[in-house]
Formats: structure tokens, C-alpha cells, sequence
């Protein structure tokens, strides 16, 4: 069938988050904040293994007490916050403004790099007079970056986890997001890297297209297929 409407997941979707040596970097220059080239080596390894970085690597291990908050982290903005400034907290740094420092700038558009053929999909869909939406499990207002990249004025809607209190999978937030849409949820297509959280929609009765979780430069053309599925 062709759907009438497309749902997006931001991370690993449209966007993909920075580095974590990016990340840091990012980290120190903003406080003046210095570092040997072994420590800077040391310390990016051991956040990236903590998972410190929201929409990076998953944690290798989480800390005792932190499951339930893990599971729950995308309700709340202070969830969010709370649960990966902990997982930063496992790693030493050299002044105690980095973990404020790095929360923020996971947040800020330089953090975020969009897919290659994003804009393309998203403005083809648009001249289609497809319906666009995001719907995300986030701990923050994702809109001023995709603003930031151009992206905003071609995404009619936004579902976002901590405006609800709800998460992908839940075919609450789906149901949501479909009736922002103005669609039944059979007439939409849910695009994400989660096979478990974004393919929830189909619970509901959307389709589902999964992406690949790559870096862009290596996944530049994952979203176009999905053109094929639409009216």
C-alpha cells in the first residue's frame, strides 16, 4: 500500500550524534579546560564504554541503582539529565563544570550531523503532499537543531517522549503522533534505527521502516527507499 504519512525517529534517523572525541573536544574547549593527548585518549574511551553520550554507545555495564532510571530515562527531562550525568560520573575529569558542560553540549546543534539524504526525503515528501512527523524518545526539545540544519520547515509535527510522559514502544506515543498527523495510524509509516522501540507502531497497525544506526558518511542513502512506500 502507499502511506499518506511518514513518521521519523530523530538519533540514528534523520540525525546522527557527534563523536564522543568530537563530543569532548567540544567539552573542553568550551570551558578552557586542558588535557594530554593520553588523558584526552583515556577519558573518550572510558565515556564512550560508560555510554555517557546520549544517542552514542550504550553502556557496557550500568552502574547498581541506575536500571530503573535506565528504563525510564526518556519520560523526563530530569530523567534524562540525571541518568547521564550518573553514567559521566563513573568517568574522573579534570574539573568538576565538564559534566554540566557535556549534558549541554550533547544538546546543541553543532552535536548533530544530518543523514545525507535527509533534506531530500523530508523536501520530496513535502512537494508530495506527504505527512511529516518526528516522534522521539528524548529528554529534550529536539527542534531547535533540526531549525538549525534546515530541517524543521519540512516536518509538520513533533511527539516528543517527555512532553508525554511516554516511550516508543508504548502505542500510546504512536497514537499520538498519528492523530497529530490527522492519519489512521494503517495509513502511516514509522521510519527508525530501533527495531524494538520504533517498530512498536506496528502494534498499533503503522508500517515500519527500519535504518541502519551508521555514521553518514556510511549510511548515505538509507532514508530514500522509503519514497517508494508513499503516495
Amino acid at each position: 500500500m502507499a502511506y499518506k504519512g511518514v513518521l521519523f525517529d530523530f538519533s540514528g534517523t534523520l540525525l546522527r550524534i557527534e563523536p564522543v572525541t568530537a563530543w569532548l573536544r567540544g567539552a573542553l574547549d568550551a570551558t578552557g579546560v586542558t588535557m594530554t593527548d593520553a588523558e584526552f585518549d583515556r577519558t573518550a574511551r572510558d565515556l564512550d564504554r560508560a555510554g555517557a553520550l546520549p544517542g552514542g554507545s550504550v553502556p557496557e555495564r550500568l552502574p547498581d541503582g541506575l536500571a530503573e532510571l535506565w528504563r525510564i530515562r526518556d519520560r523526563t527531562a530530569d530523567h534524562h539529565r540525571e541518568l547521564y550525568t550518573a553514567l559521566a560520573r563513573q568517568v574522573p575529569l579534570p574539573a568538576e563544570e565538564l559534566y554540566d558542560t557535556l549534558y549541554e553540549r550533547h544538546k546543541a546543534p553543532a552535536a548533530w550531523i544530518p543523514y545525507p539524504d535527509a533534506a531530500e526525503v523530508l523536501g520530496t515528501l513535502r512537494e508530495r503532499g506527504v505527512a511529516t512527523g518526528v516522534v522521539s524518545n528524548i529528554g529534550w526539545d529536539l527542534r531547535p537543531v533540526l531549525r538549525a540544519h534546515g530541517l524543521d520547515p519540512l516536518i509538520g509535527s513533533y511527539v516528543l517522549s517527555f512532553e508525554h510522559g511516554i516511550q516508543k514502544p508504548d502505542p500510546r506515543i504512536f497514537e499520538l503522533a498519528c492523530r497529530e498527523l490527522g492519519l489512521p495510524p494503517q495509513d502511516v509509516l514509522m521510519v527508525g534505527d530501533d527495531r524494538s522501540a520504533d517498530g512498536g507502531a506496528q502494534a498499533l497497525g503503522c508500517g515500519y521502516f527500519p535504518v541502519d544506526h551508521l555514521p553518514p558518511a556510511d549510511r548515505p542513502s538509507g532514508l530514500r527507499p522509503l519514497l517508494d512506500l508513499v503516495d
